[in-house]
């Protein structure tokens, strides 16, 4: 069995490309996928898999942020991709599943897929599904300007929440913003970590909690993650550059900061 195949980073990729790795069984899928993926600069292939058991080695090994992922493969298929790589608690990229059978839509986004594509995939549609991508992976790091991390001024746009409410223990509680530790996404619900309490809040997803918080003090590490830069107690150095999160919460929760993230790392902390 040939194992996944790593690419070297094409010249003049921007540093906010979005690390992606691709799988399907079929050579001419994948072949063309790669092709047409090329035209977007955003996007940086950075390795490939021919099945489901190379697909969560090579996601593993490359940790990218997002995966293109065919539904049905020998041995493991694109949902049992995902499940093993929930129970191996490896940090979790966006994925867009790929298969030519509509009826695969509805877990698509059960598993909160980014997008859903069709074989043969159409370039048009695949433009919409990159910048889907874009608003979610890239902009986040971009909502910060250099100045709003040099000045602790807030961003222009709505007005940052000042209370929180979370559901713990069958109680509504209400806690101030400034007192979120981190907040992440799981199967749909969304957790929150405060300095008080633990429990769940009633947005649906991290972009709409995100957007109601101030954008100079929390930010987007990672697609599941949004942290409060002054809750973080250590940086910690990972694999491959990257690097994890320390929390101050009880428990020192680590935090996976994604590839595509690393650079606002770097800014908001001199690294």
């Amino acid at each position: 069995m040939a194992g996944p195949v790593s690419f070297k980073p094409p010249a003049g990729r921007s540093g906010t490309a979005i690390p992606t790795v691709l799988a399907d069984d079929e050579a001419l899928a994948l072949d063309e996928l790669a092709f047409l993926l090329r035209e977007f600069p955003e996007i940086e292939i950075v390795g490939t898999a021919r099945n489901g058991i190379e697909a969560v080695q090579c996601i593993e090994e490359c940790e990218p942020d997002l995966v293109f992922l065919d539904v049905q493969m020998p041995g493991l298929d694109g949902l049992g991709v995902i499940h093993k790589l929930k129970v191996d608690k490896a940090p979790m990229p966006a994925f867009v599943l790929c298969t030519a059978y509509e009826q695969y839509a509805l877990e698509a986004f059960r598993l909160e897929a980014m997008d859903y594509l069709l074989k043969p995939v159409d370039r048009d549609r695949l433009a919409q599904t990159v910048e889907r991508v874009k608003r979610s992976l890239l902009e986040p790091e971009l909502a910060i300007t250099s100045a709003t991390v040099n000045t602790g001024t807030a961003a222009s746009g709505p007005v940052a929440r000042a209370k929180l409410l979370v559901k713990a223990n069958g109680r509504n509680l209400i806690v101030d913003a400034s007192d979120l530790i981190y907040a992440t996404i799981e199967d749909g619900l969304i957790t929150v970590v405060t300095t008080a309490v633990e429990g769940q809040t009633n947005y649906k997803t991290i972009e709409e909690l995100q957007s109601s918080l101030d954008p100079a003090t929390f930010w987007r590490a990672h697609r599941g993650y949004v942290v409060n830069i002054n809750h973080i107690r250590e940086v910690i150095p990972w694999f491959k550059s990257s690097y994890q999160l320390r929390m101050d919460d009880k428990k020192g929760t680590e935090i996976p900061v994604s590839r595509v993230q690393t650079k606002r790392l770097r800014e908001l902390f001199k690294l």
